[in-house]
């Protein structure tokens, strides 16, 4: 909506400073100003609201697990689905400062809103039933797969962005391993949305942690989807993906990094509020989403480190449990297993956002090896 501000110099010599809505720079870092100070300023009334209507985190019972159980009872009750909050702030602040009418912001909108309606429904059924259960394993997965190859095959068939998003890319490959992936396209890409959503989902199990991480990816992914928009950088210089209109894929990032940043306010350790899966499976959404708006699918999975070993302890877990009887780790997600070792909560969040930063620059790293 502020982009359009820039046409009224055109009219008015004195408005000149107007024309600095028209830069992608200024706007990211207006968006994600907007959507923190929105995450920090309505985070106590978010807090309050859900505290009234008895939105109330469910934890796992002694029969579950006894000593998970002993470690996190004081969260019982602790208000839940403050995801609300998190993706209501980026998708004000991307009406405000992002283009619309972009492809990419248009799949962005869509995916954050589908997830996070998906989301609301699981924290809602949750919360309704007082245990840790929620909607079906899947039905989930049925809804996430139908929000991403909507969403995908919106890109696919839209003339403007289909020989792009048809393009596979691998790190430090200075050209595309797959040049039309075809209708491949349409099972690769969605997988990619729908696994990111649900290594969020399971990174979302500490204060903080899970929030810190999306801190870091975001980031990440906001110098990413610039250089993706900018010719001269992407082809001339680094040789990644390039595409006219993925730059402004930068200010939705920037966007996700400012909610993160505010609710992190509410969030951190002892949290007064959890995103619920409202929130984590949203965000993840939003991630995989990202990474294909770049073309840079592959990297993520660097970039997002934390979410892949996190999902990854599961995968490995089942497994390991189906074919031998015998587990791994104590308990999964892998963040629990290091609480029944007997790291402290804060220890376990503190390390794991130090792994995120670090696969954050390496995988910026990439960039430079070609």
């Amino acid at each position: 909506m502020l982009y359009y501000l820039h046409l009224l110099k055109e009219k008015w010599d004195y408005l000149d400073i107007l024309n600095l809505f028209q830069y992608q720079t200024v706007r990211a870092a207006g968006a994600a100003l907007t959507a923190f100070l929105l995450s920090v300023g309505f985070g106590n009334y978010t807090i309050l609201k859900l505290t009234a209507l008895k939105i109330g985190q469910p934890i796992r019972t002694k029969e579950e697990v006894h000593r998970l159980a002993e470690l996190h009872g004081m969260k019982t009750g602790t208000p839940t689905m403050g995801g609300i909050l998190i993706v209501s702030t980026i998708l004000i602040s991307c009406l405000l400062w992002a283009r619309i009418t972009n492809p990419f912001i248009q799949t962005l909108l869509f995916v954050t809103i589908g997830m996070g309606l998906l989301g609301f429904a699981d924290d809602y059924k949750k919360v309704t039933k007082k245990n840790s259960k929620g909607v079906s394993g899947r039905m989930k997965l049925i809804v996430q797969f139908v929000v991403a190859v909507i969403a995908v095959g919106y890109l696919y068939w839209l003339p403007e962005t289909s020989a792009y998003i048809r393009q596979l890319w691998l790190p430090s490959i200075k050209f595309p391993v797959i040049h039309d992936m075809g209708l491949f396209t349409l099972l690769l890409l969605p997988i990619v949305i729908i696994g990111a959503s649900n290594a969020v989902n399971l990174t979302d199990g500490l204060d903080g942690l899970a929030t810190g991480c999306t801190i870091t990816t975001g980031m990440a992914f906001s110098g990413l989807a610039y250089l993706a928009g900018h010719q001269v950088l992407a082809q001339k210089y680094l040789f990644v993906p390039f595409h006219p209109a993925a730059g402004e894929v930068s200010i939705y990032c920037s966007a996700l990094v400012g909610a993160a940043l505010g609710f992190l306010w509410y969030n951190c350790h002892p949290a007064r509020m959890f995103m619920g899966d409202t929130g984590s499976l949203s965000i993840g959404g939003i991630l995989g989403m990202i990474a294909i708006s770049c073309k840079q699918e592959f990297l993520l999975a660097i970039v997002g480190f934390v979410f892949v070993m996190e999902a990854g302890s599961v995968m490995l877990q089942v497994a390991s449990y189906k074919l031998t009887g015998k587990r791994i780790f104590r308990m999964t997600p892998i963040h629990h297993h290091f609480e029944l070792e007997g790291w402290e909560e804060n220890k376990v969040i503190n390390r794991f956002w130090i792994i995120s930063i670090i696969a954050a620059m390496v995988g910026l790293m990439t960039l430079k090896i070609r």
